[in-house]
C-alpha cells in the first residue's frame, strides 16, 4: 500500500487455506483480517515488484518502525504509508492485546527472504517457519484464549507443515526467482541441482532425482502435520472445525504434490470446489 486507504476486508491474494472463513466466530474476524493484512503487506514488500534488495529491506525497516509506533501510540503514525492498515490494527491491539513480538517475528522472516533466501537443511527451514508461520497460529490461539504449552507446540507443528506445503506447491515460481526452500544438503544427497536451468526439469534423470527428494520431503511434512493435528480435539466449536478443515486442506494439497511428483516443478496444485465434500468427510473423521 502506498496511500493511507482503509484496509480491505476481502482477501486479494489466492490462498489455499482459509482466512477468516465463515466458520470463524464473527467477533474474531476483524482481528484475524487485521493480522492477515499486516503479514500480507510485509510479504509483498519483501517479494513483489522489481525493487532491489536494499530498497526492500529499507521498506521493511520502515514498516517495522511504524508497527512499533502503532503499539506505542495506539494509533497510526502521522504521515504513514500504511495508515489504514495501522488504524485497523490499533483497534484490535486495544481489544485483544495482540502480542507485538509475534508480529515482529513475521518481519524477521520476510527480511530473511531478502537477505538469504536459501536453507542449508531442515533445521534451517524449521527455524524460518518459527518466524514465518508459527506466529500466526499462536496469534490465533491467543485470540481464542488458548495458552497451554502442549497446544502451542501442536499449533507450531501444524503451521510449520502448512508453510512447508506452500513451499512444495510453489516450486515452479520460487526456484526461477532464486528462492531455495528445498534443503540444500538433501538436494546434494539426491543429485538435484536447484540452481539448474528450469529447461532441464523435464529431463528424465532430473525428474527421477527430484522425485526421490520430494518423496522424503512430503513424508516429513505429513509426519509434522500429524504431530500437530491432535490440537483439533482441544479447540471447541467453530474454531475446532476451522482447524480441521485447514489441516485437511493442507493434507489434500500435499496429496496433490505427491501425485504430481516431478510435475510440481511446472504445475501448481490447488484446492478446487470439488475437493470440498472430501475435506468435510475427512475433517469429520479426525
Amino acid at each position: 500500500m502506498s496511500q493511507p486507504t482503509p484496509v480491505p476486508t476481502r482477501v486479494e491474494h489466492y490462498e489455499n487455506f482459509p482466512v477468516a472463513s465463515v466458520l470463524c466466530p464473527p467477533a474474531l474476524r476483524p482481528p484475524i483480517v487485521a493480522i492477515y493484512h499486516v503479514a500480507r503487506t510485509a510479504d509483498d514488500l519483501a517479494d513483489e515488484g522489481d525493487a532491489p534488495a536494499a530498497q526492500r529491506l529499507a521498506d521493511l525497516a520502515a514498516f517495522r518502525a511504524e508497527l512499533r509506533a502503532t503499539y506505542t501510540s495506539g494509533r497510526a503514525p502521522d504521515g504513514s504509508r500504511w495508515a489504514g492498515l495501522w488504524t485497523a490494527l490499533a483497534v484490535q491491539i486495544r481489544r485483544h492485546a495482540l502480542p507485538q513480538p509475534l508480529l515482529e517475528a513475521l518481519l524477521d522472516a520476510f527480511e530473511h527472504d531478502v537477505r538469504e533466501p536459501r536453507h542449508a537443511n531442515r533445521a534451517s527451514l524449521l527455524a524460518y517457519c518459527a518466524n514465518s508461520a508459527n506466529p500466526i497460529g499462536r496469534l490465533l490461539l491467543h485470540l481464542h484464549g488458548v495458552q497451554d504449552e502442549a497446544a502451542l507446540r501442536q499449533s507450531d507443528a501444524v503451521c510449520s507443515a502448512l508453510q512447508l506445503i506452500n513451499f512444495w506447491q510453489d516450486l515452479r515460481t520460487d526456484l526461477p526467482r532464486g528462492r531455495r526452500y528445498l534443503p540444500l544438503d538433501e538436494c546434494r544427497a539426491h543429485g538435484f541441482d536447484p540452481d539448474a536451468d528450469p529447461a532441464r526439469w523435464r529431463d528424465a534423470g532430473t525428474q527421477a532425482r527430484f522425485a526421490a527428494l520430494l518423496s522424503e520431503l512430503t513424508r516429513w511434512t505429513r509426519a509434522l502435520m500429524r504431530d500437530g493435528a491432535p490440537l483439533v480435539h482441544h479447540l471447541p466449536g467453530r474454531v475446532g472445525w476451522e482447524l480441521r478443515l485447514v489441516v485437511q486442506g493442507g493434507l489434500c494439497v500435499l496429496d496433490q504434490v505427491e501425485a504430481l511428483g516431478p510435475r510440481v516443478l511446472w504445475t501448481r496444485p490447488r484446492l478446487r470446489p470439488w475437493h470440498g465434500p472430501g475435506l468435510l468427510w475427512r475433517a469429520a473423521r479426525m
